[in-house]
């Protein structure tokens, strides 16, 4: 593999989208090297001491891979323009990056994973300032509709939606080229949020390379909606668009506690596509004697053989995510979420790709999303090791 030269902090990769309102240039990050000689993977172990300080010159977890040797890449989507209630989620990926130098790197189910290598894009300074002027345009949306009125007979309104559905469009589309690129490249791509709009770009990608796959959704909502406030690209929309992705055979939900008639009726209706483990039944269960193990077994038949985890950190307790955009009392633990997140890889599932998303901007957040992802990237690494 030819290697950066040294000093050189970073190579790029440019990707023109070719929309009047939406180019972008993206950067690859590469560890600067103080050797003549760029070091080798192996070599990079037997100098990394894993018991050591986390060193924030490198990656993530303070892991020594550059982007262009790591086995799984983390992309960050900065990205919450359709947030309906809090945004920030765009700061998710900066927040458990900054966070994640602190993380043990032991794992005891998989302690050997981070070995093939990890680590995130830096974020595109072209993609947080596109957010942030099309996630102004979209709030004028969102307190025109609280406020009661109609966007039909405004035609400005009409416009100004139009112009935040085509940068959202032309977004996930970057998401998807992305994603695909780092497949042909033999690589793992692993969507980090952002709001729960950005996973839809992964997911394509990922049924461009397989079909009858699942989608395991830990969450507090079913983001089941159809074109929420209008956008066609909403935070709770994007499992009712997975379920037109050819490719996509299930959806299996777990956690839910929150949706409305609409989304109540979709369930309903593609009842063999989408299986629903609602919060309060869970609950129920557990309050009436039966264990984890048993609901976890229960979620788990109802996966196929290949899985995408799409995970929203609102699908846990609103104390392990005090800060994402839309906490909902009564969610799973963080120590639930792993065991079912084990259980399904101990029962053989594959894990062809995943994302996190929805992470706030706080340290709690933080703290909890970083050691989330990375038991997360470890089970996907082993996954597509196993071949299972």
């Amino acid at each position: 593999m030819i290697k950066t030269p040294a000093f050189v902090r970073g190579f790029f990769v440019s990707l023109r989208v070719f929309n009047a309102i939406f180019i972008v240039t993206f950067t690859i990050p590469i560890n600067q090297s103080t050797s003549s000689v760029p070091m080798s993977i192996s070599d990079k172990l037997k100098a990394f001491d894993p018991n050591g300080v986390g060193n924030t010159s490198n990656n993530i977890f303070g892991l020594p891979f550059d982007v262009s040797e790591s086995r799984l890449v983390f992309i960050p989507a900065t990205w919450d323009v359709t947030t309906s209630n809090d945004a920030g989620t765009a700061d998710g990926p900066n927040t458990i990056f900054r966070n994640s130098f602190q993380i043990d790197l032991y794992d005891p189910m998989l302690p050997d994973a981070w070995k093939q290598g990890m680590a995130m894009e830096p974020e595109d300074p072209a993609i947080i300032r596109k957010n942030k002027n099309i996630r102004r345009q979209a709030e004028r949306i969102i307190e025109y509709l609280e406020s009661g009125n109609s966007i039909k007979s405004d035609d400005p309104m009409q416009a100004e939606l139009a112009r935040v559905n085509q940068a959202c469009s032309d977004y996930m589309l970057h998401l998807e080229t992305r994603c695909l690129q780092y497949l042909d490249n033999g690589q793992i791509p692993f969507i980090v949020g952002g709001d729960h709009s950005v996973s839809i770009g992964l997911i394509r990608a990922i049924a461009q390379r397989y079909d009858d796959f699942g989608v395991l959704q830990i969450d507090a909502h079913a983001d089941m909606r159809n074109a929420y406030q209008g956008f066609s690209h909403s935070h709770a929309s994007v499992m009712r668009q997975a379920t037109e992705i050819k490719g996509v055979s299930r959806i299996v939900q777990a956690g839910i506690r929150e949706l409305c008639d609409e989304e109540l009726q979709f369930i309903s209706r593609n009842h063999q596509m989408v299986k629903t483990f609602y919060g309060h039944d869970v609950h129920r269960r557990l309050f009436e004697g039966e264990s984890w193990s048993q609901i976890c077994s229960d979620i788990i038949e109802m996966l196929p053989g290949k899985v995408y985890i799409s995970f929203d950190v609102d699908g846990l307790e609103p104390a392990c995510c005090p800060g994402t955009g839309a906490p909902v009392p009564g969610g799973i633990t963080f120590s639930q979420a792993i065991y079912l997140l084990e259980a399904a890889f101990r029962a053989g599932k594959h894990f062809i790709g995943a994302d996190l998303v929805e992470t706030g901007p706080g340290t709690i957040d933080g703290i909890v999303s970083s050691r989330l992802l990375y038991r997360m990237a470890g089970m996907v690494i082993k996954s597509k090791d196993t071949g299972l």
